[in-house]
Protein backbone atom coordinates (compact mmCIF):
# COMPACT_ATOMS: atom_id res chain seq x y z
CA UNK A 1 0.00 0.00 0.00
CA UNK A 2 1.31 3.51 -1.05
CA UNK A 3 1.08 6.74 1.43
CA UNK A 4 3.03 8.95 -0.17
CA UNK A 5 3.67 8.56 -4.35
CA UNK A 6 5.64 11.10 -5.05
CA UNK A 7 8.54 10.05 -2.45
CA UNK A 8 8.48 6.68 -4.59
CA UNK A 9 8.69 8.20 -7.73
CA UNK A 10 11.68 9.86 -6.36
CA UNK A 11 13.02 7.26 -4.71
CA UNK A 12 12.50 5.02 -8.00
CA UNK A 13 14.49 7.72 -10.34
CA UNK A 14 17.72 7.92 -7.72
CA UNK A 15 18.31 4.34 -7.08
CA UNK A 16 17.99 3.51 -10.94
CA UNK A 17 19.89 6.33 -11.55
CA UNK A 18 22.92 5.23 -8.79
CA UNK A 19 22.62 1.50 -9.97
CA UNK A 20 23.34 3.24 -13.88
CA UNK A 21 19.69 1.84 -15.35
CA UNK A 22 18.50 3.49 -18.23
CA UNK A 23 14.90 3.47 -17.60
CA UNK A 24 12.15 3.17 -14.99
CA UNK A 25 8.40 2.29 -14.53
CA UNK A 26 6.24 3.83 -11.56
CA UNK A 27 2.57 4.61 -10.93
CA UNK A 28 1.11 7.79 -11.92
CA UNK A 29 -0.72 10.85 -10.93
CA UNK A 30 -1.49 14.11 -12.52
CA UNK A 31 1.26 15.55 -9.42
CA UNK A 32 3.86 13.04 -10.66
CA UNK A 33 3.49 14.12 -13.85
CA UNK A 34 4.07 17.87 -13.12
CA UNK A 35 7.22 17.39 -11.14
CA UNK A 36 8.40 15.56 -14.20
CA UNK A 37 8.02 17.79 -16.64
CA UNK A 38 9.97 20.08 -14.25
CA UNK A 39 12.91 17.39 -13.95
CA UNK A 40 12.59 16.97 -17.76
CA UNK A 41 12.58 21.18 -18.82
CA UNK A 42 15.89 20.91 -16.36
CA UNK A 43 17.46 18.38 -18.35
CA UNK A 44 17.27 16.02 -15.50
CA UNK A 45 15.33 13.04 -16.79
CA UNK A 46 14.46 12.38 -20.64
CA UNK A 47 11.17 11.68 -22.28
CA UNK A 48 8.82 9.41 -19.87
CA UNK A 49 5.20 8.13 -20.98
CA UNK A 50 2.15 6.88 -19.31
CA UNK A 51 1.23 3.26 -19.68
CA UNK A 52 -2.22 2.25 -19.35
CA UNK A 53 -2.50 -0.69 -17.46
CA UNK A 54 -6.42 -0.69 -16.74
CA UNK A 55 -6.35 0.19 -12.62
CA UNK A 56 -4.11 4.13 -12.04
CA UNK A 57 -1.63 3.94 -14.73
CA UNK A 58 2.35 3.63 -14.80
CA UNK A 59 4.76 5.84 -16.35
CA UNK A 60 7.88 4.64 -17.93
CA UNK A 61 10.84 7.45 -17.39
CA UNK A 62 14.00 7.16 -19.63
CA UNK A 63 16.89 8.59 -17.33
CA UNK A 64 20.07 10.16 -18.12
CA UNK A 65 21.95 9.11 -14.72
CA UNK A 66 22.64 13.38 -13.86
CA UNK A 67 20.64 13.10 -10.73
CA UNK A 68 23.20 13.29 -7.28
CA UNK A 69 19.81 13.00 -4.79
CA UNK A 70 16.33 14.03 -4.95
CA UNK A 71 13.79 12.98 -2.33
CA UNK A 72 10.48 14.62 -1.30
CA UNK A 73 10.20 17.00 1.58
CA UNK A 74 8.00 15.32 4.45
CA UNK A 75 6.48 16.57 6.54
CA UNK A 76 5.08 19.31 3.69
CA UNK A 77 6.56 22.49 4.99
CA UNK A 78 4.78 25.43 3.96
CA UNK A 79 7.26 28.60 2.98
CA UNK A 80 5.85 32.35 2.65
CA UNK A 81 7.34 34.31 -0.73
CA UNK A 82 10.34 35.55 1.33
CA UNK A 83 11.51 32.57 2.99
CA UNK A 84 13.33 30.65 0.19
CA UNK A 85 16.45 31.37 1.22
CA UNK A 86 15.93 29.49 4.33
CA UNK A 87 14.66 25.97 3.08
CA UNK A 88 17.71 26.06 0.33
CA UNK A 89 20.22 26.61 2.88
CA UNK A 90 18.54 23.12 4.73
CA UNK A 91 17.68 20.80 1.73
CA UNK A 92 20.01 22.47 -0.82
CA UNK A 93 23.82 21.18 -1.28
CA UNK A 94 24.66 25.00 -2.18
CA UNK A 95 23.46 28.21 -3.16
CA UNK A 96 22.45 27.99 -7.25
CA UNK A 97 23.21 24.16 -6.96
CA UNK A 98 19.99 22.25 -7.94
CA UNK A 99 16.14 23.43 -6.45
CA UNK A 100 12.97 22.78 -4.58
CA UNK A 101 9.89 22.29 -6.23
CA UNK A 102 6.49 24.00 -4.76
CA UNK A 103 3.37 23.66 -5.08
CA UNK A 104 1.88 27.39 -5.46
CA UNK A 105 -1.35 28.79 -6.37
CA UNK A 106 0.00 29.45 -9.84
CA UNK A 107 0.88 25.80 -9.67
CA UNK A 108 3.88 23.28 -9.23
CA UNK A 109 6.93 25.60 -9.80
CA UNK A 110 10.56 25.73 -9.07
CA UNK A 111 11.23 28.14 -6.05
CA UNK A 112 13.28 30.20 -8.77
CA UNK A 113 10.23 31.04 -10.26
CA UNK A 114 7.79 31.09 -7.36
CA UNK A 115 10.44 33.78 -6.17
CA UNK A 116 10.19 35.88 -9.07
CA UNK A 117 6.43 35.54 -9.08
CA UNK A 118 5.99 36.26 -5.40
CA UNK A 119 4.05 33.40 -4.36
CA UNK A 120 4.69 31.10 -1.50
CA UNK A 121 3.48 27.81 -1.55
CA UNK A 122 4.05 24.26 -0.18
CA UNK A 123 7.37 22.53 -0.33
CA UNK A 124 7.18 19.72 -2.02
CA UNK A 125 10.90 17.63 -2.75
CA UNK A 126 14.23 18.78 -3.72
CA UNK A 127 16.62 18.07 -6.78
CA UNK A 128 20.17 18.08 -7.24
Amino acid sequence: MRHDLLSDVLSAIKNGDNSGKRETITPFSKLVKEVLLILQKHNYIGDFEYIDDKRGGKIRIQLLGKINDCNSIRPRFYVKKDEYEKWEKRFLPAIGLGFLIVSTPQGILTHDVAKQKGAGGTLLAYVY
